[in-house]
């Protein structure tokens, strides 16, 4: 591979790019792929076991409590006792999938009240609890 001038006053520099040693390395490059693809897509073969059973899908109840500005307790739109409601929170904190418990509260409830309630849901059982609220309003 010599570089040097074409014709006979040497002005002129080499204008043309040799492709043998690219092409060279794009057949090293595509033997090595032809190599290696085989091997990435093995897998270790595993008879796996047939059940009968058939896959749950079963989504946890959800139960909607809210509490009202003055503090009044409501089990899913109803209203409910202070003193039942441990009792059916440990209850429906039994079922299986456990239940999902979505609290709302009034902007004007006081904290105290809100409190009482998570800590009547955490003794029971229960293990998912949301906080519903509002987005603020963009003007």
């Amino acid at each position: 591979m010599a570089f040097g001038s074409f014709g006979d006053n040497g002005k002129q520099p080499m204008a043309e790019i040799n492709m043998t040693p690219l092409v060279d390395v794009m057949l090293v490059l595509l033997i090595i792929f032809i190599v290696t693809a085989p091997l990435m897509s093995q897998s270790l073969k595993v008879d796996l076991p047939q059940v009968k059973a058939q896959p749950t899908d079963a989504k946890p109840d959800v139960i909607r409590l809210a509490l009202d500005a003055g503090g009044k307790l409501y089990w899913n739109e109803s209203p409910v006792a202070e003193d039942a409601l441990l009792a059916r929170l440990t209850e429906a904190a039994g079922h299986t999938p456990p239940p999902e418990v979505h609290l709302s509260a009034d902007k004007e409830t006081r904290y105290q009240r809100v409190a009482e309630v998570m800590g009547a849901a955490r003794e029971a059982g229960i293990q998912k609890l949301g906080f519903i609220t509002l987005p603020p309003i963009k003007h």
